[in-house]
C-alpha cells in the first residue's frame, strides 16, 4: 500500500490497507515509512499513523498506537529509532522522537523525546533508566537445545540397535522370517 500511496495512487492505496486490516486487525497508514525487518507481535489493535517514521528492527506488540495529535496536514505522529521495543498497549502520541534502542513499557503512554537506550514506562511515561546494551539481544531460538527432539534421537537409536539384537538372536535360534 505504500508504494501506491508514494505513486500517487490513494484511494487504492487506502483501499488495500483497509482490506489489510480487516484480515489483520492492524491499521497501518499507507503514508507510513517501516525501516527493515519491522515485527508486530500479537497484532490486534495495533494503529500506526500516516505520518509515522519507524526504523530498522523495530519490534511492537499488540494494542500499540502511533498516534496523532493534530489534524493539520504536518508531521503528527512519532519517529521511533532502530532497534525499539515497544509493549504491549503502549501509546507513543505527536511528533515525538524514540531514540535508537529505547524500551518502552506496556501500558506507557509517551507524549514526549525519548533519548537513545532508554528504558521509559508509566503514564505519562517517563525514563526509568539506561541499558547499556547497544546490540540487540541476539534471539537464535533454533540454537535452543530441544532435549525433546534428543530424547526422541536417543529412543530411535536405542530401538534400531535393539531391532538389530533381536534380529540376530532370531537367526541364532533358527527362528528368523520376514
Amino acid at each position: 500500500a505504500h508504494f501506491l500511496w508514494v505513486k500517487g495512487f490513494r484511494f487504492v492505496a487506502r483501499l488495500l490497507s483497509h482490506i489489510n486490516r480487516f484480515l489483520t486487525g492492524i491499521e497501518i497508514h499507507p503514508g507510513a515509512q517501516i525501516g527493515r525487518r519491522f515485527f508486530i507481535d500479537h497484532g490486534a489493535g495495533v494503529v500506526i499513523g500516516e505520518t509515522s517514521e519507524i526504523g530498522d528492527d523495530v519490534t511492537i506488540y499488540q494494542g500499540v498506537v502511533l498516534g496523532g495529535v493534530s489534524l493539520k496536514k504536518e508531521k503528527r505522529h512519532p519517529t521511533i529509532g532502530s532497534k525499539v521495543v515497544i509493549g504491549a498497549g503502549g501509546i507513543v502520541l505527536g511528533p515525538v522522537n524514540i531514540g535508537e534502542g529505547c524500551k518502552i513499557g506496556a501500558g506507557s503512554v509517551v507524549l514526549k523525546d525519548i533519548p537513545p537506550y532508554t528504558t521509559a514506562t508509566g503514564i505519562p511515561a517517563k525514563p526509568a533508566g539506561e541499558h547499556k546494551i547497544k546490540e540487540p539481544v541476539d534471539l537464535n531460538h533454533h540454537l535452543i537445545p530441544d532435549p525433546v527432539k534428543d530424547a526422541l534421537d536417543w529412543l530411535s537409536k536405542r530401538v534400531e540397535e535393539l531391532e538389530g539384537k533381536i534380529e540376530k538372536l532370531s537367526w541364532e535360534k533358527g527362528k528368523y522370517s520376514k
